[in-house]
């Protein structure tokens, strides 16, 4: 009996070795992707979805990446002339939810004059809308400035080169997510934000610097712990999606050389897209 829990022990002890080996130690957002049989390497990068223009830069190491790929894979397909038609079709929520059933006539009224104060337009138009829609004009009040997009910039760099954008999710395969996480919760999170703004824009000022060193495995771990981001949510938000996203990925890059751009939060952790496709047999290394 002694012997067994003794070989449980260890062979428990070498996968738990063999795991963490594959978590990325380096600080770095821009990867190279290879496995024997692939003739020329894939990217992945990790973005901030919205950064200020004074935070954001794309260095010269990203572009020879881009210059070196033959399309840019993003979470979604941001050069789709459909995007917008295809997000109206899902943004409202289902079963006839409306904001007003899901907060009290303070917090209704509370959510209204934000709005108007901040984004010069009432709350009434979002009234149908999955309350995670509500959160792109809010990060304008967190970020104070006019946020800049890493992934629209690198849709304009594939323009230029004459390369294809695809999406690794469809725009209503990403919008049921918020279907997954209760409406109400979702709203508690925009209340909360509205509330402790200076906190929020402290947090989020914190994410950045994080970013700017490229630490993935620090900002994973911030974005996990966040009071206002993942809450609770994170298996269907981000450890669930990794996982998907892996034969996706694989797919893609065997098909021809691809720079794959996702949110920097999916990259670190053991159960990251890095760590996951190192179990796959891939040769990721840090591109500095």
């Amino acid at each position: 009996m002694r012997a067994l829990i003794w070989g449980f022990a260890f062979w428990s002890c070498i996968f738990s070795v063999a795991c963490f080996a594959q978590v990325p130690t380096e600080n770095a957002l821009l990867w190279e992707i290879t496995k024997p049989g692939q003739p020329k390497p894939s990217y992945l990068f990790g973005t901030i979805h919205l950064i200020c223009p004074t935070d954001f830069a794309l260095s010269d190491s990203l572009k020879a990446a881009v210059s070196r790929s033959e399309q840019i894979a993003l979470e979604m397909d941001m050069d789709d002339p459909g995007m917008m038609m295809n997000m109206m079709k899902s943004m409202n929520m289902r079963d006839g939810n409306e904001l007003k059933k899901l907060v009290s006539e303070s917090e209704y009224n509370k959510l209204d004059q934000f709005y108007k104060d901040s984004v010069g337009v009432g709350i009434a138009m979002f009234e149908k809308a999955k309350p995670f829609v509500l959160m792109g004009p809010l990060f304008n009040a967190v970020l104070d400035c006019q946020p800049q997009s890493y992934e629209m910039s690198l849709v304009e760099l594939a323009k230029k080169q004459q390369s294809e954008v695809i999406g690794i999710e469809g725009m209503d395969e990403q919008m049921a997510i918020f279907d997954s996480s209760p409406y109400k919760d979702q709203v508690r999170m925009i209340l909360s934000m509205i509330d402790n703004l200076p906190k929020a824009r402290k947090e989020f000022k914190d994410l950045v610097a994080l970013y700017k060193t490229q630490n993935i495995n620090e900002l994973y771990k911030l974005t996990l712990k966040s009071e206002f981001g993942l809450d609770g949510n994170e298996e269907i938000m981000l450890l669930d999606r990794n996982k998907k996203w892996i034969p996706r990925i694989e797919k893609i890059v065997s098909e021809k050389p691809t720079f794959i751009a996702v949110g920097a939060a999916h990259l670190g952790g053991e159960r990251g897209v890095i760590a996951l496709l190192r179990k796959q047999g891939y040769k990721i290394r840090p591109v500095l």
